[in-house]
């Protein structure tokens, strides 16, 4: 019992303050770089034509599409490894030259599959030079998988604030001077060059250099052998990625360049939402791999405690959006995005699934049970192509795609939850009181919504929930302590 008091203490402790001071970073980071993003992302909306903001779109759908295989989704093993290794420099270097290949062999696909799927001119003109940043992104990512090992994602969230203001700045130039959208991506490609040198020069602690990079020989052999040993991670980072760029390409060629803005703006939102889970969980990943080195007791205790405040975060989403949608959008993207809230909210049914859906899969990758999680995935995204196709027959609509996507969600979600089960991980109570917790919350939501100012409803009904949430949470501390005191004594 004393023993597992002292993990439990330590746990405690590390959770509490590494945890505390790396999100903190990342919440305030995060809300500076969206805004930032999200006026640039508006200022595009409304100062490009559909049209062109459409075809804009497109090229950048077709480059995040490539950047999901350009990684070789080598993250969260080359995070595992570096915690794990200690010829740390090594390891560091020749993951730097696989990832500077696969990002110059990937540009070359990106430029393909423009040219193939694609017949404008503008489109493909676009794609070759947003392209860029694939080789860009390969090399930032290493640093930014470093720098979550260390626990040191200060560093990265300042670059990236950084970046995010110059893309402000740029966004502004509009105001003044129509710059083409063709010259816009080129300015951007100059942006982001200057974001890999700051990450270069300061987010690696001056460690890594483009030099130093090509100069490191990583024989073909052991490549072959790395990704052999590691191609279950490889489909995992690739289908994280597709999974959001299917969608967006289906609805670029079966619905039309309308749709296409409206599938955008409903994903840029949505994405503002998921991206504080994401930061708070590349946290807790170093946590749960430390916590496991102790035993599956301690690593449960991170768990469960991160997955009701990332539960809690995925309904204030959702309540939110769906009170306030109908206002939110017409406002920023003007009116000729008023149908865009309907689309909006189907969209952020997802975001229910998606903060704990993406803990687990830390959880089960922590466990190395990155196979399982990669037929996880294979099954998600096969059902939410499917799904996309059964209904284009019926309806060609965006809520088609969005149902497909919250529908593969809730059964890969399913799938994670028994898998864990039988790990021991979690219990049936937990799985069940989630999805009953969560529906009754949101119908009874949605009830209210149709009968109270959206205002005072999401105000009261989180006032209401927090305060019960509080009372139960404390009379359960207090209970633990009592069973704790009994079995001292």
């Amino acid at each position: 019992m004393k023993a597992l008091r002292n993990i439990q203490s330590r746990v405690r402790s590390w959770f509490s303050t590494a945890l505390f001071t790396n999100s903190l970073w990342g919440v305030v980071s995060n809300v500076l770089q969206n805004i930032l993003f999200s006026v640039f992302f508006i200022v595009l909306a409304r100062q490009y034509s559909t049209e062109d903001f459409a075809q804009y779109v497109i090229a950048n759908t077709v480059y995040g599409f490539i950047l999901g295989f350009s990684t070789l989704g080598l993250g969260h093993w080359f995070i595992r490894e570096l915690v794990n290794t200690e010829d740390k420099k090594t390891l560091t270097d020749k993951f730097f030259k696989i990832q500077l290949y696969s990002g110059l062999f990937f540009y070359l696909v990106n430029t393909l599959m423009s040219y193939s799927l694609y017949d404008s001119q503008l489109v493909r003109n676009l794609s070759v030079l947003i392209g860029i940043n694939i080789i860009f992104d390969n090399i930032i990512n290493v640093i930014k998988y470093i720098n979550i090992a260390r626990l040191e994602q200060r560093k990265t969230f300042v670059i990236l604030t950084i970046e995010a203001f110059l893309k402000f700045l740029l966004a502004c130039v509009l105001f003044v001077y129509p710059v083409p959208v063709l010259y816009l991506s080129f300015f951007l490609i100059l942006l982001r060059l200057v974001t890999l040198n700051l990450f270069l020069r300061y987010g690696s602690s001056k460690d890594v250099s483009l030099p130093q990079i090509l100069r490191i020989i990583v024989p073909w052999k052991e490549l072959k052998s790395l990704l052999a040993s590691n191609w279950s991670f490889i489909i995992i980072g690739s289908i994280s990625v597709i999974y959001w760029r299917i969608g967006s390409i289906l609805v670029s060629k079966v619905l039309d360049l309308e749709a296409v803005a409206n599938y955008e703006i409903s994903f840029k939102l949505f994405s503002i939402a998921y991206l504080l889970p994401v930061i708070v969980a590349s946290t807790v990943y170093p946590m749960l791999l430390n916590a496991y080195k102790e035993n599956l007791q301690a690593m449960r205790k991170v768990y469960h405690n991160a997955f009701i405040a990332f539960m809690a975060y995925g309904l204030i989403s959702y309540t939110f959006i769906y009170s306030f949608a109908d206002m939110i959008v017409p406002w920023l993207f003007s009116d000729k995005y008023a149908g865009t809230p309907q689309y909006c909210k189907e969209m952020f049914l997802s975001i229910l699934i998606f903060p704990t859906l993406f803990l687990q899969a830390n959880v089960m990758i922590t466990m190395k049970l990155e196979k399982l999680d990669m037929l996880c995935n294979i099954v998600s995204l096969v059902l939410n192509v499917s799904l996309c196709f059964i209904g284009f027959s019926i309806d060609k609509s965006l809520t088609v795609v969005n149902l497909a996507i919250f529908i593969s969600f809730i059964a890969f979600h399913m799938i994670q939850d028994w898998v864990l089960w039988k790990r021991g991980v979690s219990g049936w109570k937990e799985v069940s009181g989630f999805y009953l917790v969560s529906a009754a919350l949101v119908f009874g939501y949605q009830y209210l919504n149709n009968m109270m100012n959206p205002f005072v409803l999401f105000a009261g009904f989180w006032i209401l929930l927090l305060s019960v949430g509080w009372i139960f949470y404390s009379r359960w501390t207090k209970k633990q302590k009592m069973e704790f005191s009994v079995s001292q004594s």
